[in-house]
């Protein structure tokens, strides 16, 4: 494969993610806002939280079938046009009539659909633009495309509705899905090969395939459920910054917004390291370590004192700096070690499966962290996931993980 030919190709389709990722980000920042400024309402914030990702969770696995099914890159275009068609009705809405908040919220699904299409399809067709032993460092810098939008999003979210109505944000961000439409539709992304009973076969067999193609490669089956669990424990904490940060520093919104911050920078620079140096050469001792570093760094801001807040953003950015370690190397494995033909699958599967865990784990949470303090809650989830961090690295189907699949 030309050097030049998949950097170009996969750069140029990155470039329009990042703007379409940005202008995404800082509307949903900007809706968010609005139905606080209009509703007040707790009730309506957590609807518009599960609208967001219900679908991934409810119908990722089935979504993973057509994405194998159809062309993937008319799948990517598909819905980004979806989001963006989306997009204009809430702007010729608001337009003409006071915004109803049942109309904010069917766009937010709709939004929400397009994404569960496509984030299967972009990393699917990843590994049909770059060659194989390059996709672990391609992966780290799409991790930190993704959270350098953290960073500059709610910035960007912030000022536009401070300053322009709602409907010209919207506009802005059917903008950014246009430019991601044109940057996928001038590449050309080889077909990936269909299953030769795929027009005939049953869709819910398809599904089941997904599941059968993972529990083939025992490594990359025992990384799904420690992600699972892991997901389970950590995705809570992601919600709990702000409480840690106001309620147990007794800081404010700003120092929020900081932790935050410091949480994307080291995702940034994570995501950077893993680009230019692609992890250790066992990649299973990558994911170990991004595992361990995080359990560590949460067990420390459980421990420190409410007068450590300097040290609880040092921890935040070394958290932030482990997760592209662990995401971006377990993308990578996927794509290398599954058929192109099922990645569709897979990729839903997996994201299926982390979207269920994500509410599981903020229920538990939510009825313990009140009980045992905020502090001590992050010092327990730092024990857990030292623990599965201990758990992956005993398990020897996760040691071997980078020896070469054979594929058929």
């Amino acid at each position: 494969m030309n050097t030049q030919r998949w950097k170009r190709s996969f750069f140029t389709i990155w470039a329009g993610q990042a703007i379409s990722l940005i202008t995404s980000a800082a509307l949903q920042m900007a809706i968010i806002w609005y139905l606080t400024d209009t509703t007040g309402s707790a009730m309506v914030l957590a609807i518009a939280t599960m609208v967001g990702f219900l679908p991934q969770a409810i119908l990722g696995t089935m979504i993973g079938v057509l994405v194998d099914r159809w062309n993937r890159k008319l799948v990517m275009i598909g819905a980004d046009l979806m989001v963006a068609a989306a997009g204009v009705a809430l702007a010729v809405v608001a337009l003409t009539i006071e915004l109803p908040i049942w109309v904010v919220m069917l766009v937010l699904l709709i939004r929400s659909i397009g994404t569960a299409f496509h984030t299967p399809a972009l990393s699917a067709v990843t590994p049909l633009l770059v060659p194989e032993d390059q996709l672990t460092k391609c992966a780290g810098y799409s991790q930190s495309v993704q959270s350098a939008s953290y960073i500059i999003s709610p910035a960007i979210g912030a000022f536009l509705y401070a300053t322009w109505e709602l409907n010209a944000i919207i506009l802005i961000d059917v903008l950014g899905a246009l430019i991601a439409c044109t940057t996928v539709a001038v590449v050309t992304i080889p077909n990936q090969k269909l299953q030769a009973e795929s027009a005939t076969s049953n869709f819910f067999e398809e599904v089941k395939d997904g599941y059968r193609v993972l529990r083939e490669s025992k490594g990359l089956f025992a990384l799904l459920w420690i992600g699972a669990l892991y997901a389970f424990v950590f995705m809570p904490i992601n919600a709990l910054f702000p409480l840690m940060s106001m309620s147990y520093f007794k800081g404010t919104a700003t120092h929020a917004s900081i932790v935050e911050i410091a949480f994307a920078v080291g995702m940034l620079v994570g995501g950077l390291l893993l680009g230019a140096w692609g992890g250790f050469k066992n990649r299973a001792l990558s994911i170990v370590f991004s595992i361990s570093l995080m359990g560590s760094a949460l067990f420390i801001s459980g421990l420190l004192p409410i007068n450590g807040y300097l040290v609880f953003v040092l921890c935040s950015v070394l958290m932030g700096l482990s997760s592209p370690f662990y995401n971006g190397v377990q993308m990578a494995l996927i794509q290398e070690k599954i058929q192109p033909e099922y990645l569709g699958r897979v990729f839903g599967l997996l994201g299926s499966l982390v979207s269920f865990a994500m509410p599981i784990g903020l229920i538990v949470s939510g009825i313990f962290a009140d009980r045992v303090g905020i502090n001590m809650w992050f010092l327990l989830s730092g024990v857990v996931i030292i623990g599965i961090a201990i758990l992956c690295a005993s398990l020897p189907s996760i040691r071997e993980l980078d020896k070469k699949a054979e594929r058929d």
